[in-house]
């Protein structure tokens, strides 16, 4: 599509938009590319990545990923043996074992579903809004992580139920910058909380449409105003031992 088409596609979506009743993708914009809080996933795990030659990153070692191993292989530069700044070992969580990439099936709410101290970094997108003890959750992860590990999660703001969740788990929460901070504060005693919004009144306007990514203007998915958060990233580190 050239540029002066797409153009034209965006504007007709923002004129349709407002006289809207119902959204255009009933899959948050999965029929028709890629959604926008996924594309704001994208955006926070990839300023984390392996840059060989330029930045170590925070996605190496040995990863846990919740659900899948989507952004571990996306974003981790796979290498035969251990190094800096590589994966050496993707591990799988997920509550039963007919998710075939599981390598760890159980309750993340459940203490002893993860191993003690053996993570370098955790990928968990999306994960929080669907259990009923969060706080369990980031306390299992964090003793989960090495000293010095990190925990990269994201959790939505403005969305539109869970649906499919909803009726195998359950949708519970929403969250802002402030709650997951204060969440993450207490799970991470001694470390280090990094807390980030994305999105803007447009951006979770054409999410709760359903409209894809790539129907919003570059500039508009970059804006970022806290009063409409549809995207929330968290970077929490574990403290070094003693």
């Amino acid at each position: 599509m050239g540029r002066l088409a797409q153009m034209r596609t965006r504007l007709a979506a923002r004129m349709q938009a407002g006289a809207r009743r119902l959204p255009v993708s009933e899959h948050s914009g999965f029929d028709r590319g890629e959604p926008i809080d996924r594309h704001y996933i994208a955006e926070f795990l990839g300023r984390f990545a392996c840059l060989p030659g330029y930045s170590e990153g925070d996605i190496k070692g040995h990863v846990l990923e919740v659900g899948g191993r989507e952004y571990a292989d996306r974003f981790g530069v796979a290498a035969d043996a251990p190094g800096p700044g590589v994966v050496h070992r993707v591990d799988v969580l997920h509550e039963s074992a007919v998710n075939p990439q599981a390598t760890l099936v159980g309750d993340l709410q459940d203490p002893s579903t993860l191993p003690a101290a053996t993570f370098d970094c955790v990928i968990c997108t999306q994960v929080l809004p669907f259990v009923w003890d969060t706080r369990a959750v980031l306390a299992n992860i964090h003793a989960s992580l090495r000293p010095g590990g990190v925990l990269l999660a994201t959790t939505p703001g403005i969305t539109r139920a869970g649906v499919r969740e909803r009726d195998q788990w359950g949708d519970f929460w929403r969250f802002t910058s402030g709650s997951l901070r204060r969440l993450a504060a207490e799970a991470f005693p001694g470390g280090t909380i990094e807390v980030e919004g994305h999105g803007n009144l447009q951006a979770a306007t054409f999410f709760l449409y359903g409209f894809a990514a790539h129907e919003l203007a570059p500039d508009a998915l970059r804006m970022r105003d806290p009063d409409y958060e549809v995207l929330i990233g968290l970077r929490a580190i574990k403290a070094a031992a003693a």
